[in-house]
């Protein structure tokens, strides 16, 4: 008996185009679309990682559009943000842009989703920003330590270096290290949505430098205040997490306060919104249908 052949891939939902926002002299692509008035349940906020965009969590985004209004934003040196060469791109600077975001957009207390290291620029913003949420969800994020691959900080410490390879050199080492992430083969289209705006433009010399910009001394000081967050938290995971070990998401659960619940995703890495994005997307709506609740009645 002949097996039929396999139904294509269905493309990966992707983001409208930016609109772009200055904040203090920086270019700042962002995203809105989703449920509007009375029809939606309030606003979330995507917050994304590195080496990625908010392209790493646009599937997502649209399933929960559905029923609430999504922000998301290209951090300045990702994706279609600007990557000039005089950025700061160190996490206290990209916490504070992301207050000021909220400012920007009016909201007062929407709900943040994270990962990587949106994370700590969410809890940054949270902790030391003073910005409220009406909920936070952590998807295999970067807070506790140690964080950071031997090659991320041999990059790191030769960023100049890295940044003068040949092009094509260059290409075939950012689209390893991003398939690496994942513990599911990505598809063509997912790995060239990650890795386009990192070998087109300025995007060779920003990917060196914002992996530069990065260092544990901005995310110590979080990990001393963690049980100081003041908003409902959920914590989700990848098993096979090849970045950030799975048992980091345990220790996380027991810093915050009140236990907060933890989904782990078995055979599922790093990139869980993309790797996992039906799981990921219900687990979320769940969550995001009970704060939404609890915050109807806190307000009635």
């Amino acid at each position: 008996m002949t097996a039929s052949p396999s139904a294509p891939a269905a493309p990966t939902p992707s983001l409208p185009e930016p609109v772009p926002i200055d904040l203090g002299g920086v270019r700042i692509a962002t995203y809105e679309f989703g449920a509007d008035g009375s029809a939606s349940r309030g606003d979330v906020l995507f917050c994304h990682g590195t080496p990625w965009s908010a392209q790493v969590w646009a599937p997502v985004a649209r399933a929960l559009s559905v029923t609430f209004r999504v922000h998301l934003w290209d951090m300045p040196g990702y994706g279609r943000s600007g990557k000039e060469a005089d950025v700061p791109l160190d996490l206290v600077t990209q916490s504070e842009r992301f207050a000021r975001l909220l400012e920007h957009w009016q909201l007062e207390s929407p709900h943040v989703i994270a990962h990587d290291i949106g994370g700590a620029v969410a809890l940054g913003a949270h902790l030391r920003g003073g910005s409220q949420f009406a909920s936070l969800a952590l998807w295999d994020v970067v807070t506790l330590d140690p964080w950071g691959s031997p090659f991320f900080r041999l990059v790191a410490e030769h960023a100049d270096v890295f940044s003068a390879l040949p092009p094509a050199l260059h290409a075939a080492l950012v689209r390893e290290y991003i398939s690496g992430a994942a513990h599911r083969t990505l598809t063509a289209e997912q790995s060239e949505l990650l890795v386009s705006p990192w070998i087109e433009g300025e995007g060779q010399a920003g990917f060196y430098r914002q992996i530069a910009a990065l260092s544990p001394e901005h995310t110590e000081p979080l990990v001393e205040r963690l049980h100081q967050v003041r908003c409902p938290v959920r914590i989700g995971w990848g098993e096979q997490d090849p970045w950030i070990p799975v048992e980091q998401a345990s220790r996380l659960q027991e810093a915050l306060p009140g236990e907060p619940p933890l989904a782990v995703l078995p055979d599922v890495g790093h990139l869980a919104p993309i790797e996992a994005t039906e799981p990921v997307a219900t687990a979320l709506a769940e969550w995001l249908a009970g704060a939404a609740d609890q915050g109807a009645s806190a307000s009635a």
